[in-house]
């Protein structure tokens, strides 16, 4: 699959790239970024899944990843949130279409030829990313924010050949539970709920899905979304049900915004790292 790099950008001694190639997933150009270490590889590989109106850029300026990635001598890829452009559907609202993917693949009209973004992340991205730079792909992660930690999350159980460690930061724990992820799963999956199950990592991991030796997660206690949205203490309790391990962090005064992902972001790394050896 062939990949273009528009820009490079030398940073902490490695090598930051922003790419786009063309998915037959979503039928679309779609973009991301890598971050390769200095060194020669190949390397474990991190895949950053955003949230809720994010691009390929948003992570890749503001969490402040490169130099523990360096550090650990680990790949950081950052795509897109969704498919984007002409003839892509789209909504004036800001959690649903162009830049809220949700990060599976859409079954209902007018979403389904191009929201594809399981199917994306867990082929073309990494088919892609695979044959243009020196990864190791026997040693690859997951981890995400708000709408992408729900992807994280929930592609990492889905997809346990393909991903051998998964964190968060401020995950949709349970879309099916919340208003984001109903509005959402109507729009994309249609209204039958039984469908949606299979996208929500509570309900995952109480129907036995793939069993991970730790889960981290980090939640800030000042988030807005906290109560509403993300419920923490649902994914708490789905873990202790089903026997899976679960670190979940509940860090006093943190918000939702990428100062609390910049304040932690080289703890999930090296935990990561850690996990790929």
């Amino acid at each position: 699959m062939s990949v273009e790099i528009t820009q490079t950008h030398r940073v902490h001694g490695g090598a930051l790239s922003y790419c786009r190639h063309q998915s037959v997933a979503t039928g679309t150009t779609m973009k991301f970024s890598v971050f390769v270490p200095p060194g020669d590889g190949p390397f474990p590989v991190l895949v950053w899944l955003s949230g809720l109106t994010c691009t390929e850029d948003n992570f890749t300026t503001k969490a402040g990843a490169n130099g523990a990635a360096a550090q650990h001598r680990v790949i950081i890829v950052a795509p897109d949130t969704s498919p984007r452009g002409e003839g892509v559907a789209d909504d004036p609202a800001y959690d649903l279409g162009q830049g809220a993917g949700f990060y599976v693949d859409a079954t209902q009209a007018p979403w389904a030829p191009h929201f594809r973004m399981e199917s994306y992340i867990t082929g073309d991205l990494l088919a892609a990313v695979d044959g243009a730079f020196p990864t190791d792909p026997v040693r690859r992660g997951v981890f995400g924010h708000s709408m992408g930690g729900h992807g994280a999350l929930t592609l990492a159980l889905r997809h346990p050949d393909l991903f051998k460690s998964v964190s968060a930061f401020a995950p949709i724990v349970s879309p099916t539970r919340c208003p984001w992820g109903e509005k959402a799963f109507t729009a994309y999956l249609g209204e039958d709920r039984a469908a949606w199950a299979a996208h929500d990592a509570c309900l995952l991991i109480e129907a036995g899905a793939a069993k991970f030796d730790d889960i981290l997660v980090d939640q800030g206690l000042g988030d807005q979304f906290l109560e509403g949205q993300l419920k923490p203490e649902l994914l708490e309790a789905a873990c202790a049900a089903a026997g899976q391990k679960l670190t979940l962090r509940r860090q006093p005064g943190y918000d939702h915004s990428y100062f609390f992902m910049t304040s932690f972001i080289a703890d999930h790394i090296a935990w990561h790292a850690a996990k790929l050896g």
